[in-house]
């Protein structure tokens, strides 16, 4: 397995992001690329040019590009620019663009009908430039994220396992996640969380390895189904983000020299 970063979680510029995860010992990142100085618009020959440059100069590669606006697919909207941050990814050397499609509901709706019909859009082209959209992981569980994966039969869509999500938001199990999910996963962010009542919302995003996830059995799991694929850190919040980062690499090194995992 490899060790990666959102490098938006470190809240510096780009070219800044990209020095300090080489710093930190990643071999790749996950950049946003929904708006502003990054959005799929401005990708010219010149501006992909310059950004590869920086990922070379520092041995970096991308584990993925980001394509979440935020809006689900049953909203006609946010298909073409889906499709141009999936072209813009693989001009800049990637594959696996990942976004929230919005919640999975059991059953058929309108909602539904249109979410089914825009997401085999986007696989079907995904397929087409052999590239993978990858659902992330949200407030459905597993099961029923696989029921609708197996469902549109279409190669080009994929999943994001986000194993905090799980536990926070879907009150599931990450473990046996990846058991179902297996056939269908391309990318994995590292995230933490716990259930809480003292938050809003019920649940709280925390350091790596002091929430709900069982990393010994999670990360043994990926290993079982032959993943061999990134673990990118992400950390959406807290005072000192790039420093729980810094612990978030140095623990994901323990866990699998622990486990014998191989460190790719």
């Amino acid at each position: 397995m490899k060790i990666g970063l959102i490098s938006d979680s470190l809240r510096l510029p780009f070219s800044d992001s990209i020095s300090a995860a080489a710093k930190l010992g990643v071999s790749g990142v996950q950049k946003y690329m929904t708006g502003y100085d990054w959005a799929a618009e401005l990708m010219t020959p010149d501006r992909v040019r310059e950004i590869r440059d920086i990922m070379d100069s520092n041995g970096l590669v991308f584990s993925a590009i980001c394509g979440d606006f935020g809006i689900d697919l049953d909203n006609d909207d946010v298909i073409e620019r889906s499709m141009r941050v999936l072209y813009a990814a693989k001009e800049l050397g990637c594959s696996i663009v990942t976004t929230h499609i919005g919640h999975i509901e059991d059953g058929d709706s309108p909602r539904m009908e249109k979410l089914r019909a825009n997401a085999y859009k986007l696989a079907t082209y995904a397929d087409s430039i052999q590239s993978k959209f990858a659902c992330e992981t949200g407030t459905e569980k597993a099961v029923a994220m696989k029921k609708f994966l197996d469902d549109l039969g279409a190669k080009g869509l994929a999943t994001n396992m986000d194993p905090a999500n799980l536990v926070m938001v879907a009150h599931d199990d990450p473990v046996q996640a990846v058991y179902t999910l297996r056939d269908y996963i391309v990318h994995t962010h590292a995230k933490d969380g716990i259930v809480t009542d003292k938050t809003p919302y019920g649940w709280l995003e925390v350091p790596l390895g002091t929430g709900g996830v069982d990393w010994d059995r999670y990360l043994a799991a990926l290993n079982d189904i032959g993943y061999n694929g990134y673990l990118t850190i992400e950390r959406e919040v807290g005072e000192n983000p790039a420093a729980d980062i810094e612990m978030a690499v140095g623990f994901l090194r323990e866990k699998l020299a622990k486990l014998n995992i191989t460190l790719g």
